[in-house]
């Protein structure tokens, strides 16, 4: 990781430590509400997923299932760190962390309205940092939109 991405890195850990998942939606769970899968199926996959220490989810976990599409507001308080800082390391392969936090659709102010001030402000730095990462070319409009209409 570059300084800025260390530095964000240790932003988003302190704005979100301590952080469990309560009530909120799992990761493992999320493959079942995107499969449809019944109540019982539900609470089976919740028993199988981390909810304590969101540092601990191994970021091959967070690339294999539907996640972030799926979480409520306190999954994806949760799982959001998580996701942040494997983007940020590089071990992110299929999971598109700048789309979730871009793309706003009606459901977007919902799943981010258990963010504090300080976490809401850890997203906006990873924003501007992959706003000026040449990699991010195509997603740029969109991340610029995301910081005007919603990460202000």
């Amino acid at each position: 990781m570059t300084e800025d991405e260390q530095r964000i890195a240790e932003l988003i850990r302190n704005a979100f430590d301590g952080i469990t998942l309560g009530d909120g939606v799992g990761l493992s769970q999320t493959d079942g509400i995107d499969d449809y899968a019944t109540a019982t199926v539900l609470a089976e996959l919740r028993e199988k997923d981390e909810k304590n220490n969101w540092d601990a989810i191994p970021s091959t976990d967070l690339d294999r299932h539907a996640g972030l599409s799926f979480f409520d507001a306190e999954g994806m308080r949760f799982h959001l760190p998580a996701f942040l800082i494997a983007d940020l390391e590089g071990s992110l392969f299929s999971a598109t962390v700048v789309f979730h936090l871009t793309y706003i659709g009606n459901d977007v102010p919902t799943r981010f309205e258990l963010l504090s001030e300080a976490q809401r402000n850890a997203v906006r730095q990873f924003l501007l940092l992959r706003l000026s990462d040449p990699n991010c070319e195509f997603e740029r409009p969109l991340i610029e939109e995301a910081l005007r209409r919603y990460w202000v």
